[in-house]
């Protein structure tokens, strides 16, 4: 039967049949995979056949040296139509073994890591439980201390050589770090090149052999990379220390410019102090005087000698005549001077109507 013309095909049954080609490409996509990793498995050293991507990325003179061995193996994989059942299960079986060997290795990798990270808790736990004994010995040894009325100046220098010394332990040991660091850094490098010389070499180590120095390799890798973490911590733990240093240091001169103003406040309060002590003084010299003052009136009141009470009735008498004849005068004044006033205006008139005439 003869192939239609795919123009001439409707359109749901062009999509079925490239739908099925997709299918089959990737069937065979999935083949060639495996031929492919088998082939690199199986192939010799010295006769290894080049991919095709690798041959377009060669130079022209292995092109060319490359299309002469092929055109001499042609001859040899020209019956190499494809594979057959039988290879195809066997490919499938060893592809699947070996996936069941990476999925037990990428277990063992998971449970190592696993444990790693237990490690590391552990570790953070008793990093914790550090820091918090730490902390319940500077409140307990310095911020009760500040916290006092007392010895603040003592506290603050008590302060100060606290975290002048924690921070020369932190120093001292991210240094003995680094040096460990350095030191294992320096031993894998000569494991790796020793590693590569046994390679130039052309020996072959043995398998346990090379799953021991693996394993070595890792251990140490894994050592590194804890040590460097630690070493993070530290820098972080420096650098929190150093804003707390930092945030007491302002606190400590807060503290100071406020003490130093109380002590002014204190110098001021003593001079007002001995300023009102002159002045009480002073009081009690005047109240002495005042004293004085009125014994001596006392006394010349305990020497008075009161008049008579009828000379005294006759000169109050006198007194009230002498105001009732001050006032009448004062009310004949005022009289007199409104006549006065009245004969001013009349006169004035007179002397007006007479310069009119």
């Amino acid at each position: 039967m003869a192939e239609r013309d795919p123009a001439a095909l409707p359109l749901p049954q062009l999509r079925a049949q490239l739908r099925e080609a997709r299918h089959a490409n990737a069937l065979l996509q999935t083949e060639a995979e495996m031929l492919e990793k088998w082939y690199r498995k199986m192939e010799p050293c010295g006769l290894s056949l080049p991919l095709p991507s690798e041959t377009r990325d060669a130079p022209p003179e292995l092109m060319q040296t490359r299309g002469r061995y092929k055109s001499k193996l042609h001859g040899a994989t020209d019956y190499f139509v494809g594979l057959t059942v039988e290879q195809k299960c066997e490919l499938a079986e060893r592809e699947l073994t070996e996936m069941k060997d990476e999925i037990q290795r990428m277990k063992e990798d998971s449970e190592q890591t696993l444990q790693n990270l237990e490690a590391v808790i552990e570790e953070a736990d008793v990093w914790w439980t550090d820091v918090k004994k730490a902390i319940s010995d500077f409140e307990k040894d310095i911020i009760s201390t500040i916290s006092s009325k007392k010895g603040s100046i003592i506290a603050s220098e008590k302060l100060l050589r606290y975290m002048e010394e924690k921070n020369r332990q932190r120093d001292l040991l991210r240094e003995k770090l680094r040096l460990k660091n350095y030191l294992l850094k320096g031993y894998k490098k000569k494991l790796q090149q020793q590693l590569r010389q046994k390679e130039r070499m052309g020996e072959t180590l043995h398998e346990v052999r090379l799953q021991q120095l693996q394993v070595r390799n890792a251990q140490y890798q894994e050592k590194i990379n804890e040590k460097n973490q630690e070493l993070l911590h530290l820098k972080l733990t420096s650098g929190k220390t150093v804003q707390v240093l930092n945030f007491y240091k302002r606190k400590l001169q807060d503290a100071m410019e406020t003490s130093t103003s109380l002590m002014k406040d204190i110098s001021q309060r003593k001079e007002l102090l001995e300023k009102i002590e002159r002045e009480a003084d002073l009081v009690e010299e005047q109240r002495a005087k005042a004293e004085s003052v009125n014994r001596q009136l006392r006394k010349q009141l305990s020497d008075y000698g009161v008049p008579p009470v009828l000379s005294y009735v006759q000169k109050k008498a006198a007194v009230t005549d002498l105001e009732n004849s001050l006032k009448a005068w004062e009310r004949k004044v005022a009289v007199a001077e409104m006549s006065l006033q009245s004969y001013r205006r009349a006169w004035n008139q007179v002397k007006m109507s007479g310069n009119q005439h």
